[in-house]
């Protein structure tokens, strides 16, 4: 019986939370919006954005871990932790550098992404359903995710060069509107009994 009580008063809290924030999450959702649209109408030059954008981040967690290690240098598997650190920082280098080779394989990675967020979307919206009046647009991203993986999957290798800024868009362009949606049903929570 704790435990349930436990989760409603966690749920009341998150609820409460976005309530407190609608308008963060609102700009949130309206900026997600707009550049999900600006990636739609340039999909070849969202594409090479993403994929020097995914370099910075191998990079600079490359970067990150290989101090992390070498601070540990002493520990089981430096060897094996510094390497993979360096495989990092070189495979964001070979993105940032020449991005256009890289696209055949953030295809890949990109229906990996939409799978898992597909996922996690629809789960999140079942399990929150009775909290947020905004749970359906939730559910409908996840269900745009799974359908934007199957449609990657289905157009590779061929559709690589435009399909991950066209699809980056369109999933930013619907998170964006699930965003603006809960910001919206939160603050007409206001004051009302849970």
């Amino acid at each position: 019986m704790s435990d349930t009580t436990d989760l409603e008063g966690i749920r009341r809290q998150l609820a409460a939370t976005i309530h407190a924030h609608w308008k963060l999450f609102l700009a949130q959702g309206i900026l997600m919006m707009v550049l999900g649209l600006l990636a739609v109408a340039e999909p070849n030059i969202a594409t090479v954005a993403v994929t020097i954008f995914v370099g910075w981040l191998f990079f600079i967690g490359g970067i990150f871990r290989a101090a992390s290690v070498w601070h540990s240098r002493h520990a089981p598997g430096f060897m094996w932790s510094m390497l993979t650190a360096i495989l990092s920082i070189v495979l964001g280098l070979i993105l940032i550098l020449r991005p256009l080779p890289g696209v055949l394989t953030l295809t890949i990675v990109l229906v990996a992404f939409f799978v898992i967020e597909g996922v996690a979307s629809i789960i999140g919206a079942i399990e929150h359903r009775r909290h947020l009046r905004s749970w359906g647009w939730v559910l409908f991203s996840g269900i745009i995710d799974l359908l934007l993986a199957f449609l990657i999957w289905d157009g590779w290798p061929s559709s690589a060069e435009w399909a991950i800024g066209l699809l980056v868009g369109i999933n930013m362009l619907f998170f964006g509107l699930s965003l603006v949606m809960t910001a919206l049903a939160a603050r007409q929570m206001g004051d009302q009994p849970r």
